[in-house]
C-alpha cells in the first residue's frame, strides 16, 4: 500500500477524489484517505468511453473486502480514456492511487468548474 499523501500538483473534491488538469482534459482518481479507507480494492467498474460525468455524481464503482462504493467525478465531462490495467490489476488503485491507479481521463465540459475544487492543503485540512 502507498504511503500517505496528497500531491500538490492536483485538485481535490471532498468526496475523496482528485484531479489532474491538463489542458481541456483531466485523470481523476482517488485520493490516498479514499484507497485507506476502502481497504484492499479487488475489483473497478469504470464508465464506457464517451460517457458523460456530472461532478459531483457517481461515475464509477470500486469494490473492496469491506464494501463497494460509488466513486465521484470531481469535474462534468466525456469519458475519453478508462484505464483497463485496472480490469486485472485494481490493486494499482492501493499500490499507487495518483499513478498507476487513475481511473479515466475526460474532457472537462467547464473548466470553471475547477474552481470549487481544493488544492492539497485544504484538502488535508478537512481530513483532521
Amino acid at each position: 500500500m502507498a504511503d500517505a499523501s496528497y500531491p500538490e500538483d492536483l485538485l481535490y473534491h471532498a468526496e475523496h477524489d482528485w484531479a489532474r488538469i491538463e489542458g481541456d482534459t483531466a485523470t481523476f482518481g482517488v485520493t490516498w484517505f479514499a484507497q485507506d479507507a476502502l481497504g484492499e480494492v479487488v475489483f473497478f467498474e469504470p464508465p464506457q468511453v464517451g460517457a458523460r460525468i456530472t461532478g459531483g455524481e457517481p461515475y464509477a464503482e470500486v469494490e473492496s473486502v469491506k464494501a463497494v462504493s460509488d466513486v465521484i467525478a470531481p469535474l462534468s465531462g466525456e469519458i475519453v480514456e478508462v484505464n483497463a490495467a485496472l480490469a486485472d490489476g485494481p490493486e494499482a488503485i492501493n499500490e499507487d492511487p495518483y499513478g498507476a491507479g487513475w481511473m479515466v481521463k475526460v474532457r472537462l465540459a467547464d473548466a470553471a468548474e475547477k474552481d470549487a475544487l481544493m488544492d492539497s492543503a485544504a484538502y488535508q485540512q478537512t481530513l483532521s
